[in-house]
């Protein structure tokens, strides 16, 4: 349904997408999952259609997105991570804007509007302006005009960002109902419990690029059964990089005066040894966090840093 292969998109020397590659199947839900500012939405451009690629090739159900723009948008719904929405129009009137651009008419439209009303649970506000519609309703309204024209394959970029957990709930319950009918799906977050909880296949992406890729299963295996401890008080880096490395099983991912982050097998039952030889190499350990092994402990070991930094 998405087939993606050597995407780049660079703005003058930034180079914010960088040779990335994948494909999304029928009744697929695959994850962009990346912190702020990895590249994430500028994938989604690309492979909408809005953005132009540098280079690399995009086909949506076998059509090229540049080539054959037209063949390739019928199949495609769009749910941005900005609203976009006409607050003076009601609900109603911004479906139907929305199915018309997809040459939508009549008894077809009306009912398409009215069973996206109820899934999104807005029917009883559907004649009412956007604008007094709540931050939670208008990210439902969102969602409901991607959908309007039961595209096969949909795009969804962070679709969640600032809704309350109600919404959340639903919007994720949507998105799986979507998949459930053969809908393809692409999720951007950087929520790592939505991937975890939705997602068939993941991508995780930082500056641009595909750092990991697979089933949650796979990647779960990637992190391997290290725990990452974050530690916070006083170091001295020269000194814990010698330390750690005469520990076995224990990797240092990042180093700085005031913070340590370790990926480390069996952490619980190393602590004591491991606080010794910190405190021999002259570190004072202020505070301590321990995280079992997750997509996050993955993607610090690969990075050395937060999913949402």
């Amino acid at each position: 349904m998405i087939e993606v292969e050597g995407l780049r998109k660079n703005y003058g020397d930034l180079i914010a997408v960088h040779d990335v590659s994948f494909t999304a199947q029928p009744a697929m839900i695959f994850g962009l999952l990346g912190p702020n500012g990895a590249g994430k939405s500028t994938a989604i451009g690309c492979i909408s259609g809005l953005l132009q690629p540098t280079a690399g090739r995009v086909r949506v159900l076998g059509h090229d997105v540049q080539l054959e723009r037209r063949a390739a948008r019928e199949h495609l719904g769009v749910v941005p991570q900005e609203l976009a929405l006409y607050e003076d129009l009601s609900a109603t009137e911004n479906l139907a804007f929305w199915g018309a651009a997809y040459a939508m008419r009549g008894d077809r439209l009306n009912q398409r509007i009215h069973e996206v009303l109820s899934v999104t649970g807005l029917l009883d506000r559907a004649r009412e302006p956007v604008k007094r519609f709540s931050g939670g309703m208008k990210r439902r309204l969102n969602m409901a005009c991607g959908m309007v024209h039961q595209p096969k394959v949909l795009l969804l970029d962070e679709p969640t960002v600032g809704v309350d957990p109600q919404t959340r709930v639903r919007l994720l319950e949507l998105v799986r109902q979507e998949a459930a009918q053969g809908t393809c799906v692409l999720y951007t977050t950087h929520y790592m419990e939505e991937a975890e909880s939705l997602c068939d296949r993941l991508a995780i992406i930082d500056h641009g690029k595909i750092i990991a890729g697979g089933s949650l299963a796979e990647l779960r295996a990637m992190a391997g059964e290290s725990d990452v401890l974050r530690l916070s008080g006083r170091f001295d880096p020269d000194k814990v990089g010698d330390t750690i490395k005469a520990l076995p099983g224990a990797e240092l991912v990042q180093a700085g005066a005031d913070s340590l982050r370790l990926a480390i097998r069996g952490a619980q039952h190393k602590l004591p040894e491991l606080f010794s030889a910190l405190a021999d190499a002259g570190s004072e350990i202020r505070e301590t966090t321990l995280t079992q092994p997750s997509l996050e402990s993955l993607f610090i070991k690969l990075t050395g840093k937060e999913l949402r930094e």
